[in-house]
């Protein structure tokens, strides 16, 4: 008697997307690859998703939920709201162990923005996540980390892009690792603000 085809859950299959896609990027990603990666058959994916494209957009519109609950981690496990900022860049950082696993990431950032349907799932994640900056910004202020009168929604936004932008640098200079390149350029980003600075 044949075994049954094991039955994965959706939370197992999207934790095989997660690794599949850090190893490849969206060309070479196939149904096969990560149903090989979660334990099930390639057509037991097509019956629950009908496509990669599909199976890779339920992933996607996981990703607002993702980001309120990555700065929830965050913020618990710091042990102040600066320190949480300086958290978020370190995960992000993370997405570049080599240039190549970068520019596998990159590669799904253009299907994020160039299809309609992605973009609106990122589109939520990347307000949550700025939202999410600004609230630490505003209660490292009142905490007394950052100087009162800090525009927190302006460095919110210069946290966010000096944090992509490194990661571009790094990608083309990549000398010692990319967090300690991330967390440097966030360090010049933040120093103006800090109180000691005042």
């Amino acid at each position: 008697m044949t075994a049954r085809p094991r039955k994965a859950t959706d939370d197992e299959i999207f934790a095989a997307v997660q690794r599949v896609i850090s190893r490849l990027g969206p060309a070479q990603v196939t149904l096969s690859e990560i149903a090989e990666e979660a334990g099930v058959t390639a057509s037991a994916l097509v019956q629950r998703f009908g496509s990669k494209r599909e199976l890779l957009l339920a992933f996607t519109a996981l990703a607002p939920a993702a980001a309120r609950h990555l700065f929830v981690r965050l913020r618990a496990e710091s042990g102040s709201p600066l320190s949480a900022v300086r958290a978020y860049a370190d995960c992000m950082a993370g997405m570049a162990e080599t240039p190549e696993s970068l520019a596998h990431h990159l590669g799904y950032l253009q299907l994020d923005i160039g299809d309609p349907e992605f973009r609106a799932h990122v589109g939520e994640q990347a307000r949550l996540t700025d939202e999410a900056i600004t609230a630490l910004l505003a209660e490292a202020v009142a905490a007394g980390e950052l100087a009162e009168g800090t525009d927190v929604a302006r460095l919110s936004r210069a946290v966010q892009a000096v944090v992509g932008g490194s990661l571009f640098s790094w990608a083309f200079r990549p000398e010692g690792s990319a967090a300690d390149h991330v967390r440097a350029d966030l360090e010049t980003v933040l120093a103006p603000h800090l109180k000691s600075a005042d």
